[in-house]
């Protein structure tokens, strides 16, 4: 169904040799499937028998689950389908996941972000599968002229005591008919048979075949390629444009200005990039343009500014302070950081006279979409958004810049287009992670307990930087969080786990620190502190003490805490979008370099929906947060990234990543988060690992670029 045009496979071609390392793709598919599995016609979809907004059941037996959030890797595509399939009593094999358009009439909460996607919908998803089982169950006992309470649901058919069955496609049409129930029952959770399993990723087959489910894959018959030229520099503005030599070019239609952007439009992304390449801009100062030597001075203005603002207080801080008797005062530092997604930004927009049509790439479809209506000045129902898979994004497609762009040149050209980035757009022109620094104090009795903690977060366009109601907040009487920003023309937003894929590293290198001075075991220190907000809390927490608990344990018992010879343990506990999970990093010594052999993490993130997600989830937030720990730096010179690609933006390789075992929590809650807290405390635990190996404290991040790891390989070579 899918095929490549021979002029298109030329320009992919040419690009592939060409785009060092910007992925600008020529794809151009005669259409774009959203389907999971095998592709479904139009005609199979028409036949189907609507339950509710997430599932349908055709005559023959096949039953489609609509999945309504965006897809960018957190396997939301398939646990949602997986938890409407449990409660409907499905036949896995028979279910077939379609990815829904956004739809804010039928579904709530349609966007991916913050890990909240399951904790939100999970009842909804559970009710959907239920109301339709109820319903075709009730059908039956219709059909058969019996009572209901003699059926049962199961594997995807209707079942009598006496032994009689229907599919679920038999009695589909007259399911429908049923009224609605307003109430349902679900099921014990003991009963699950797909929730806690292992299931394959829907898309695999798809994404494995080179089949169409991303941004980039998209076409529409008749629609033109544009990509558009930012400043390179943030803090200027665009002053003059000569673009008759980009014109001139072969496949060129038209060169467009529009705010501080400058669009070449033409038949394919090859064309457009060869003529970007021409244009003449000159652009103007507006603005400070900061380097990174600037922050570093603004950084440690801030940190003495007496301007913060309180985010928490609690006792008398000042005295505790003053009768301690040890005092530990350190900070900590991180860069800005790029999303880098494998996919680049990428958009579709088809402005018309009666309406919108928008597809692509999005965290937060409805956002999107109402931006375009206020940009435009159009009602959003006059928009539809198709929702592609998201080839990643990590907090950089929440943004709808992108999305924007591609509607106001739409509008403005008159015809359909699709807006592409290459790599070096992204990092150049991206949201990125806020940098930031803290200060941290403790103050320590004669006993070598804490009773007094201070925290300063100050940052560039961070915001509150720090979490003042979260760990150890709760467990020392004097306690002060405070904050100060500075404002950048720099461009920053949510990166994955926001804030805390930092701070969580800050404060649990920091509280090791302590635990030292205080000649105890870092995970007994932190349990003494957790015990202490058990009994006697100061003041508002937000996490959970007893699931907190619960991981420490978990950790230590799976790794061993302790009890290994020739190894250095690093531990690190962190409580962040609602879930939980500890680590323990283990690094041996080997021709007086360290090696990063093995990290063990334990998730309380409630039910598992699905144990392959789960476990890549956690598995890849660690991979995640390692590298970026290790390597990740983005570093400004007069308002431009100096870093344009990934040949000198650092990521971390393949013989890089040590063992990872994972192990959850089985407490029965109803889930929470899981695709970003497993990323934070991964830092944390290999510094505490690298200390206890070489006896050298790591403050700031990356890692191997500060002076204490200067010749060092934290790895085997292969």
């Amino acid at each position: 169904m899918e095929t490549l045009t021979k002029t298109n496979r030329r320009d992919f071609l040419k690009l592939g040799l060409t785009a060092g390392g910007g992925l600008m793709l020529g794809f151009n598919w005669s259409s774009s499937s959203a389907l999971s599995m095998e592709a479904m016609s139009e005609a199979t979809l028409a036949a189907n028998v609507d339950f509710n907004s997430y599932l349908s059941i055709s005559p023959e037996d096949v039953i489609t689950i609509f999945s309504p959030n965006p897809e960018l890797g957190q396997n939301i595509k398939t646990s949602f389908p997986m938890v409407v399939a449990e409660e409907l009593d499905a036949d896995w094999k028979k279910v077939k996941v379609v990815q829904a358009n956004l739809d804010s009439k039928k579904y709530e909460r349609q966007l991916t972000g913050g890990s909240g996607a399951v904790p939100h919908s999970w009842e909804r998803l559970r009710k959907a599968g239920a109301t339709a089982r109820h319903m075709l169950v009730e059908a039956a006992a219709k059909r058969w002229n019996v009572s209901s309470d003699k059926l049962t649901a199961n594997t995807g058919y209707v079942i009598h005591q006496d032994g009689r069955k229907l599919t679920f496609g038999e009695l589909a049409t007259e399911a429908a008919q049923i009224p609605v129930p307003t109430e349902v029952k679900l099921k014990d959770k003991k009963d699950f048979k797909i929730i806690g399993q292992a299931i394959h990723n829907v898309d695999n087959h798809e994404m494995v075949t080179g089949k169409p489910l991303y941004g980039l894959d998209f076409y529409r018959e008749g629609m033109l390629f544009a990509m558009i030229q930012r400043p390179a520099q943030f803090g200027m503005k665009l002053k003059s444009v000569d673009a008759t030599a980009a014109k001139a070019m072969s496949g060129i239609v038209d060169v467009v200005t529009f705010k501080n952007n400058v669009a070449v439009v033409g038949k394919s992304t090859w064309e457009v990039s060869k003529a970007r390449k021409v244009l003449k801009i000159e652009y103007e100062k507006e603005g400070d343009l900061e380097s990174t030597t600037d922050h570093d001075r603004i950084f440690k203005e801030l940190l003495d500014s007496k301007e913060a603002t309180v985010r928490r207080q609690d006792g008398d801080v000042t005295t505790a302070f003053k009768s301690a008797a040890q005092v530990i005062s350190r900070e900590y530092q991180c860069p800005f950081l790029s999303h880098s997604p494998m996919e680049p930004m990428n958009f579709f927009a088809h402005v018309r006279e009666d309406g919108v049509e928008l597809a692509g790439p999005s965290q937060t479809p409805e956002m999107a979409r109402n931006a375009t209506a206020t940009l435009l000045g159009i009602a959003p129902d006059k928009i539809t958004l198709e929702l592609t898979r998201l080839g990643g994004g990590f907090g950089r497609r929440l943004k709808a810049d992108y999305v924007l762009e591609a509607a106001e040149l739409s509008s403005l050209i008159k015809a359909p287009v699709k807006v592409t980035w290459t790599r070096e757009d992204d990092m150049m022109g991206g949201s990125y992670r806020p940098a930031v620094r803290y200060r941290f104090e403790a103050a320590l009795d004669a006993k070598g307990n804490m009773v007094g903690y201070k925290l300063r977060g100050v940052g560039i366009n961070a915001g509150n930087p720090t979490r003042e109601d979260n760990f150890p907040s709760g467990a020392v009487e004097n306690l002060l969080i405070d904050s100060v920003e500075h404002k950048s023309p720099i461009t920053t937003g949510a990166w994955r786990a926001p804030i805390t894929n930092f701070l969580a590293f800050a404060e649990q290198a920091f509280l090791d620190e302590v635990a030292l001075a205080a000649k105890k075991d870092p995970v007994q220190f932190r349990l003494e502190l957790l015990e202490k907000a058990k009994q006697s809390p100061t003041g508002a927490i937000k996490y959970d003490i007893d699931r907190m608990v619960g991981v420490i344990k978990l950790a230590v018992e799976k790794s061993g805490w302790g009890q290994k010879k020739n190894l250095a343990q690093g531990f690190s506990v962190y409580f962040s979008h609602r879930s939980y999970v500890a680590q323990v990093a283990e690094i041996e010594m080997k021709n007086k370099m360290p090696v990063l052999k093995k990290m063990y993490a334990a998730a309380d993130c409630g039910i598992v929906i699905n144990q392959s997600g789960a476990r890549q989830q956690v598995m890849g937030g660690m991979v995640d947060g390692l590298g970026h720990a290790l390597y990740g730096q983005l570093t400004f010179k007069d308002g431009a990234a100096e870093q344009k690609n990934f040949n000198n933006y650092r990521l971390i390789r393949y013989n890089e990543v040590p063992e990872v075992e994972v192990h959850f929590v089985d407490n029965g809650i109803d889930p929470t988060g899981l695709g970003e807290p497993a990323l934070p405390p991964t830092g944390g635990a290999v510094a505490n690992a690298i200390f206890k190996a070489t006896g050298k404290r790591l403050y700031n991040q990356p890692f191997m670029k500060q002076e204490e790891m200067k010749g060092v390989t934290l790895g085997e070579k292969m």
